[in-house]
């Protein structure tokens, strides 16, 4: 009895915050694509964000997707840090508590029996029922969670669904005063249960009598009032897809990764770079309002920080409202993203492009860190230049969260990982959000598994587009995170421009090891290419070449004669070890005459080194 009362009086405290140690308590969200699931997210990610601040106490997790469960049971696994932890269903706390109760009573009852029993030899009736175990069906969950973070909302702010953009508006505003969102809807049913004061109602404040865009009346309104007034963080942007088309259909995508901007009190905006096409959402539209809008933002954030300190756009356009994918602007997609980076990079901002559906940030950035090795020997495997063709394989696009968070696993389990030397491509800023996650990735590599920046290095940049006076900024900024995550080659630098003497010399300090260049020419009328390769200052320059099937690849090959040193390093995106293995033996065999050998980067750079002085490259 004692034992059993011991572990139901852990649960015995109303708040959440901070939790018992070793207890996490876990939300499932609903996700089933309807309205009110979207709108339990929004309020779920405030709890989540809240909460999180100080400790990890909250984790969440989908029906539909499970992905949190493959890194729940990964970090579980002995040694690791959510190894031994108490998983707690939120909906089961009433459960909990109601036994705990009764358990007390049968105890205090029974005392009382006890004494009955000795003084008149006859013992009553009235022992207590056992209470009715509820089932998860029958708990409001979000109730539960809410009553129980309670110390740490402050309060409401309801969002006004007939401007879309509210919603974002109202998480800069949760974030910075520790709020909870709330759709008008959710507002009605719950907030005299929750006994919690409105503190911001959002409808009806915005109609485009500011810019003739009522989207972009709110983002002004929120510059002005929290981002100039240093209410929230100018080091923390959030490129968030509002609600527009979202919520009727219970597109948690973009919702319930707030947990993110919440906990760091960001600035949350939803808006397209282009200046030559009304956006999607708004086509009436003055014509270049959203870029006006998204240049006040950088320029706010940039006289708050004095431009002395970075800041990380985490998050993506909105496909539908911003490019072709569904037939409303005439941008291509990639175009888009580029021109964000270009429009972003002169304000000392980088982007973490693709950021969605990334559960429990929040949580996951709590984890105790250090100084990461990479287990590879980084010493060239060779030094003797042979006439081969050399061969480098990156395996690109892990610069972002959802490829690292949602691809990565998938691709790092193939049991042919470590036959071959591979350079994986991962941003090192991503260690800010999920540091448990590549922590365990450099953990379980092989002795062939080399880790690099992607693109485009501690960030994705378009390092021509910094300005001179910020360079010792983004100098800085990269050899903080490349001495973190031990590295020193970007093999996948993207970039409007070829890089200039400033640029080249900014990247010797922090990726001495090597430099890899993916000039797009055609950009903003310039008719700029790759560089020339060649030795800067010690560091080898070369060029990243973009890749197909094995007869492609195999195509790039046979366009030089056989017979002298060659080459290749090679961007394969999103591919299982095993499959570029087999692809690279097929290349050999369409490539009979050439002697291929796949190096790993540090062998290939040295080589490369080698060629070059040969070839009299060498910029001294």
């Amino acid at each position: 009895m004692k034992l059993f009362l011991a572990v139901f009086l852990l649960f015995a405290a109303v708040s959440l915050c901070p939790a018992e140690d070793g207890v996490i308590y876990k939300y499932t969200l609903d996700d089933d694509g309807t309205p009110r699931s979207y709108d339990e997210s929004a309020a779920v990610a405030c709890v989540q964000g809240l909460l999180n601040r100080e400790k990890p106490v909250l984790w969440v997790e989908g029906r539909r997707d499970r992905k949190a469960e493959v890194w729940q049971r990964l970090l579980s696994e002995k040694g690791r840090w959510l190894a031994g932890k108490k998983w707690v269903d939120i909906w089961t706390l009433p459960n909990l508590e109601a036994q705990r109760e009764f358990d007390e009573e049968r105890a205090r009852l029974e005392k009382r029996y006890e004494k009955i029993y000795r003084d008149t030899g006859q013992r009553p009736k009235g022992m207590p029922a056992p209470p009715r175990l509820l089932k998860e069906s029958e708990v409001d969950s979000l109730d539960v969670l809410v009553k129980r973070a309670k110390g740490k909302i402050k309060g409401a702010v309801i969002w006004d669904p007939a401007v879309p953009a509210t919603f974002n508006a109202a998480f800069t505003i949760a974030g910075a005063e520790d709020l909870i969102v709330l759709s008008p809807e959710f507002a009605h049913k719950y907030l005299k249960e929750w006994d919690l004061e409105v503190k911001h109602d959002l409808r009806g404040m915005f109609d485009g009598s500011e810019t003739g865009s009522p989207k972009n009346d709110v983002y002004r309104w929120a510059v002005r009032e929290y981002l100039a007034k240093g209410k929230c963080s100018g080091d923390f942007l959030f490129l968030n897809t509002d609600a527009w088309g979202q919520r009727e259909t219970g597109n948690l995508t973009y919702v319930l990764t707030r947990d993110w901007a919440v906990m760091n009190r960001g600035f949350v905006f939803d808006l397209s770079p282009w200046g030559t096409e009304a956006p999607g959402d708004e086509p009436e539209q003055p014509l270049g309002t959203d870029p006006e809008t998204y240049k006040l933002i950088l320029e706010t954030r940039q006289k708050q920080t004095g431009g002395k300190r970075m800041a990380e756009l985490a998050g993506f356009f909105s496909f539908e409202k911003y490019s072709d994918y569904a037939g409303l602007n005439s941008f291509n997609p990639v175009g888009t993203e580029w021109e964000t980076v270009f429009l972003i990079t002169p304000y000392n901002v980088y982007q973490n492009t693709a950021d969605g559906a990334c559960y429990n940030k929040s949580f996951h950035s709590k984890f105790p860190v250090k100084k990461l090795k990479q287990k590879a020997d980084k010493r060239p495997k060779k030094t003797a230049l042979e006439n081969k063709t050399y061969v480098c394989i990156l395996m690109a696009d892990y610069d972002s969260a959802v490829p690292l968070y949602m691809f990565l696993p998938d691709y790092w389990s193939d049991e042919r990982r470590g036959e071959t030397p591979l350079s994986w491509g991962i941003d090192p800023n991503l260690i800010n959000t999920y540091p448990d996650l590549i922590s365990y990735y450099y953990e379980t590599a092989t002795k062939n598994d080399y880790f690099v920046a992607d693109a485009t290095c501690a960030g994705y940049f378009n390092p021509s587009r910094i300005l001179p006076e910020n360079m010792p900024l983004f100098i800085k900024h990269n050899q903080k995170y490349y001495k973190a995550l031990d590295m020193d080659i970007s093999p996948m630098v993207l970039d409007v421009e070829e890089p200039s003497p400033l640029v080249k010399d900014a990247f010797a300090k922090f990726s001495p090891k090597g430099y890899g260049a993916m000039v797009d020419g055609g950009w903003h009328g310039t008719s700029a290419r790759n560089p020339q390769p060649q030795i800067w200052k010690g560091m080898p320059i070369t060029d990243l070449s973009n890749t197909g099937d094995a007869a492609s690849i195999a195509g790039m090959i046979k366009y030089f004669p056989p017979g002298e040193p060659r080459f290749f390093y090679l961007r394969i995106v999103w591919n299982r070890p095993r499959d570029v293995i087999e692809r690279m033996e097929e290349v050999k065999k369409l490539c009979p005459e050439y002697d291929i050998e796949i190096v790993d980067p540090y062998t290939f750079f040295e080589l490369r080194k080698k060629d070059l002085k040969n070839r009299g490259m060498d910029q001294k």
